[in-house]
């Protein structure tokens, strides 16, 4: 075989390897027009070669982002450095449907790229190959672990029955705003509250009923607080609010607002309309309190005074 031979072999060899890999190749000019385009290409675009080649770039794939890729790539040629995109940065550059049954639940085929810059023989670039990844079962995998991991978060933090933060993740937030407090010594207020009569009320529709009282009343107060304001259940039919950078006197207002839209609601349970009636105690934060659970306990000394003067009603501390 003479080298002649020897070096067209090599060269259909080698197209018959490119046309055949599991990954992306094409190769575009200095103006982004397609010079060499491999089976993955045809195979996930739908589109032939004979339709691709000696076209621009940008009228194959018009969903491409033209700013950001001729940067990408006027930065490569440039510098004759290669350069790589992740899923993680952009899902992807070329929108190919996904069509992975395993990871069905993705629409489009998340991709790694790497950008090459092509020279001559004398050194100087004259194209740009672009090699591209599927990588959507790592993609998929990945964001379905931090779904998870969100979901196992949300869940440590929040109550079931209602919804709000539970006792422990609220009493948190509470420490942290009162440390907070130490600092800025910015007003801020506490609100704790609980359902009159909960208990006979409990004893004489059932659990049932007095779970449905509890998850309307949470319902209603989520409707009532602010975006900034973090409400949670403190236990049983006892609730907390802290109002970050709200004075007392605010404070009631809210809590009186929320007296009223409780007072006022009804709760359908098992054939029965129910209403029921709440008593709250609102407590700022002072420089004088040693720690969260004093303050604590000044909002549960101004709630008691609300059961004891009548109830239905809100105390100042």
């Amino acid at each position: 075989m003479t080298p002649d031979q020897e070096s067209l072999s090599e060269f259909h060899w080698l197209l018959e390897v490119l046309q055949t890999i599991d990954v992306g190749m094409l190769v575009v000019d200095l103006e982004f027009n397609v010079v060499a385009w491999n089976g993955f290409m045809e195979n996930h675009s739908g589109i032939a070669p004979q339709d691709a080649l000696e076209r621009n770039l940008f009228d194959v794939f018009p969903d491409i982002p033209r700013d950001w890729f001729e940067h990408k790539s006027r930065t490569v040629i440039q510098l004759q450095n290669r350069a790589f995109t992740t899923w993680e940065q952009r899902p992807y550059v070329f929108k190919f449907k996904n069509n992975r049954p395993v990871t069905g639940t993705a629409e489009f085929m998340y991709q790694n790229c790497t950008f090459i810059p092509v020279a001559n023989i004398r050194g100087k670039v004259e194209s740009l190959c672009i090699i591209v990844y599927d990588v959507t079962d790592v993609a998929v995998s990945k964001l379905e672990l931090q779904k998870a991991n969100q979901q196992l978060k949300y869940l440590s933090r929040t109550d079931r029955l209602t919804a709000l933060f539970n006792r422990g993740y609220w009493e948190e937030l509470l420490e942290a705003e009162f440390r907070r407090q130490q600092r800025a010594n910015r007003p801020t207020s506490l609100i704790l509250f609980d359902i009159d009569h909960f208990k006979p009320f409990n004893d004489t529709y059932g659990h049932t009923v007095g779970d449905d009282v509890i998850r309307k009343v949470a319902e209603v107060t989520r409707e009532t607080v602010r975006n900034t304001d973090l409400a949670g259940r403190y236990g049983g039919e006892e609730f907390g609010i802290i109002l970050p950078d709200t004075p007392p006197q605010e404070a009631v207002l809210l809590a009186e607002r929320l007296r009223e839209r409780i007072e006022e609601m009804i709760v359908d349970s098992h054939d029965q309309r129910l209403q029921v009636t709440i008593s709250l105690g609102v407590a700022g934060y002072d420089s004088e309190l040693n720690d969260h659970n004093q303050w604590i306990d000044k909002a549960d000394q101004a709630l008691y005074l609300s059961k004891e003067t009548g109830r239905n009603r809100v105390t100042l501390a």
